[in-house]
């Protein structure tokens, strides 16, 4: 039986939510590897052969990279952010949810980019993913923001705006890979080298108000 809260304002706090989330990234960033074990080298009769077959693996080899260190940063990023968040109300909890279920459909979105690489479909699959869960990412501490004195009661409006500039820079760096992956494909990714450059430009630029 669903139990159901009476004050439109309850919240709860945050630890079975980030074991939740833990779990579902963990998940996520072993199945990738799924991609590399049922790859099939073929017949392989000379050490040139091998090493010929494993060269012709690198586009599973970057995308599998790519994933798994763009998991590894989202995951990390929530981990900060829920540093500051002490409690958890119904709408963190959904906007949550929606980024853990593009988070699960990392693994198939990889595959289909690397697949299907010759389609436009098969080469937005990994960015649209990715640009789907970070967007769910920011609208999540956006509204911790907004209710901080709520769900985040210790956290300064410094940290407020230091972490939602962090995750605006992501946003729009997973937004240009979106447009320029139709036309350079997995190395559209390599933007997101920049991220600390932008976050920190970002941070240069002076609040017109609150976060």
């Amino acid at each position: 039986m669903i139990r159901q809260r009476r004050h439109p304002r309850a919240t709860q706090r945050t630890t079975r939510l980030e074991a939740f989330t833990d779990g579902v990234f963990a998940i996520a960033a072993t199945l990738l590897v799924l991609d590399l074990t049922q790859h099939s080298l073929g017949a392989v009769k000379s050490e040139a052969q091998m090493w010929a077959a494993l060269g012709g693996m690198w586009e599973l080899f970057l995308n599998f990279a790519l994933s798994f260190g763009l998991l590894c940063l989202m995951w990390m990023v929530h981990v900060q952010q829920f540093e500051h968040v002490a409690r958890v109300d119904a709408t963190t909890v959904w906007l949550n949810n929606a980024r853990l279920l593009f988070i699960v459909l990392v693994p198939f979105a990889t595959n289909l980019t690397t697949e299907y690489s010759d389609w436009l479909a098969g080469r937005l699959a990994m960015p649209v993913t990715f640009f789907l869960a970070i967007l769910c990412s920011w609208l999540q501490w956006g509204w911790a923001v907004r209710h901080r004195d709520l769900l985040a009661p210790d956290m300064t409006q410094e940290d407020a705006v230091a972490f939602g500039r962090s995750s605006l820079s992501a946003l729009l760096i997973s937004a240009a890979v979106v447009v320029l992956a139709p036309w350079i494909g997995s190395p559209a990714f390599l933007l997101f080298f920049f991220d600390g450059v932008l976050t920190r430009w970002l941070r240069g630029v002076p609040s017109g108000g609150s976060a």
